[in-house]
């Protein structure tokens, strides 16, 4: 899996997201383009803002034993795969705003560093290893992008 940290992998990523305009549409699923980016940022924010309520012992129990291993693999994400509560996004939202937010988010996870999320405690998982920050991160935003044929 392509390494999210890596300048070049960041800057695709970017060129990716700005091929997408206001009236892209998906190629599956029902979020519009605003709404997807704006669900990208979510797990951005749930790293760098204190604004999502984190899961409760039990909960984050579960989510530890039943969705860790599929959202931290390098398996790629099925098509119309169910998400989480906090990642479904209704109403509209401002695509440059949700675009240039989720852009800010990748360069500041990308100048932070691989070495900053060693270890470094997850929303809902707990420590996790550089590699699986990694393929959480990139692989979120490649199967995305690729919703929206970018």
């Amino acid at each position: 899996m392509k390494n999210i940290f890596q300048p070049a992998v960041t800057s695709e990523i970017i060129e990716r997201i700005n091929k997408l305009t206001p009236t892209t549409t998906q190629l599956w699923g029902k979020m519009n383009v605003a709404q997807m980016l704006a669900h990208c940022n979510v797990t951005y924010e749930m790293v760098y803002n204190d604004i999502h309520p984190k899961p409760g012992p039990i909960m984050r129990f579960i989510l530890k034993k039943l969705v860790k291993s599929k959202v931290v693999n390098e398996k790629p994400y099925p098509k119309n795969n169910q998400t989480a509560p906090q990642f479904i996004i209704k109403g509209e939202k401002d695509f440059e705003k949700e675009k240039m937010r989720l852009i800010d988010y990748i360069n500041q996870t990308q100048q932070l560093g691989e070495n900053h999320f060693d270890g470094k405690e997850s929303h809902s998982f707990g420590p996790l290893a550089k590699t699986e920050w990694n393929n959480m991160f990139y692989k979120h935003l490649d199967h995305h992008l690729a919703q929206f044929g970018a």
